[in-house]
């Protein structure tokens, strides 16, 4: 018997974790949905507040931290016009911790002109004081047959 109710509270325990799972998983995807709809926007207020502190960007001309990508956007020298996405993936770790990869085509407008680029996009979250936060966004130029592996 005790082993009976063993096994039920280890099968109650996993599929709780796995809901759990679920949970932040559609919730970091609605997030980065989200960024790319700020970021179309150019509004660097809520993305001020989802990047951290000590976030970093990694694109095909560089590597900076949030106050830089912050002026970027603002400034419109990237304009990042509008993100298809085709594909999402979602890793989770943990309660607080979550890796996203989007496959997108990009159009932005970068240095005076319209530009259309296909990207693995991945983006590192971490949970702090109930938010979640953006530690890393990085590009990854590929080609349009590119699949993400789920």
């Amino acid at each position: 018997m005790r082993t009976v109710l063993i096994g039920i509270f280890a099968l109650f325990m996993g599929a709780q974790s796995f809901a759990q799972s679920e949970a932040i998983e559609k919730e970091i995807k609605e997030l980065s949905m989200k960024k790319w709809e700020w970021m179309a926007e150019k509004d660097v207020e809520n993305l001020a507040s989802l990047f951290h502190d000590k976030s970093k960007f990694v694109h095909m001309s560089g590597s900076w931290k949030k106050d830089r990508e912050l002026e970027i956007i603002e400034s419109g020298s990237i304009w990042y016009k509008q993100a298809d996405v085709h594909d999402v993936a979602v890793e989770v770790f943990g309660d607080d911790t979550a890796v996203l990869w989007n496959r997108i085509t990009l159009m932005a407008h970068v240095r005076g002109n319209d530009v259309s680029n296909e990207f693995t996009v991945t983006e590192f979250y971490k949970k702090e004081g109930g938010d979640w936060k953006l530690l890393d966004l990085t590009f990854s130029s590929v080609r349009d047959t590119h699949q993400i592996e789920h």
